[in-house]
């Protein structure tokens, strides 16, 4: 996910994508603790995508 594309969106498309990033994140976090996580390059990704979804809703804020 870049964030070009995601600067395109409005406000309720980028809480309702970071509402389900981060509910994939728990789903990764349980799945690690189980030891059932095969993907752990995914947590990070995911981890790294909330974090540009939460800048950019940050900066229109601002805006």
């Amino acid at each position: 996910m870049k964030a070009t594309d995601l600067r395109g969106k409005s406000k309720d498309e980028l809480r309702d994508e970071l509402e389900g990033l981060k509910k994939e994140q728990f789903n990764l976090r349980f799945q690690a603790a189980s030891g059932q996580l095969e993907n752990t390059a995914r947590v990070r990704q995911v981890r790294r995508d909330i974090a540009r979804i939460q800048t950019i809703i940050a900066e229109s804020a601002e805006a």
